[in-house]
């Protein structure tokens, strides 16, 4: 039998960009680095993507310890709206990362507590009801001429 190591990375990034942590959940003792970056050991558990009921965004989840740590690390991005990226790499022998299976963007949504676990709802960014797309405007140089009504009839 063969033994499979897997590592979530979890890259928090603020609404403009700038990284506030990088945390694994595959390695206690040292920080495993990835790309020249370091990232710190977060237990955590991490639940993929799954589709809502109505089909019209994505959900994940981060399970933390309910400690002080994990609730504090999971009210903050839940707090300022962070964006999570999370990589999953399959791991060598050394607990050096070896090839990347999945890259995933999250928004930290929400979350909920219970005596022993904390969970972050992580949703896809862009939400059909929460969040904003960008806005296009299609003009007719674009895609030619527009009907200016709803209504077409045919005769």
């Amino acid at each position: 039998m063969s033994l499979v190591a897997i590592t979530n990375f979890l890259t928090i990034r603020t609404v403009t960009g700038d990284i506030q942590n990088r945390f694994q959940n595959g390695k206690q003792d040292t920080p495993i680095t990835v790309e020249g970056q370091p990232f710190l050991f977060l237990s955590f558990l991490y639940q993929g993507a799954a589709r809502n009921r109505s089909g019209d965004n994505m959900e994940s989840s981060l399970i933390l310890a309910n400690n002080a740590m994990g609730m504090n690390h999971a009210r903050e991005a839940v707090d300022n709206k962070y964006h999570i990226d999370v990589d999953t790499f399959l791991m060598n022998t050394d607990f050096t990362p070896n090839k990347l299976l999945t890259r995933e963007t999250w928004l930290a949504a929400s979350m909920a507590y219970d005596p022993m676990t904390v969970e972050v709802l992580l949703s896809s960014a862009i939400d059909a009801v929460g969040a904003n797309a960008p806005n296009r405007v299609l003009t007719t140089a674009m895609v030619g001429h527009l009907p200016i009504t709803g209504s077409i009839q045919s005769r």
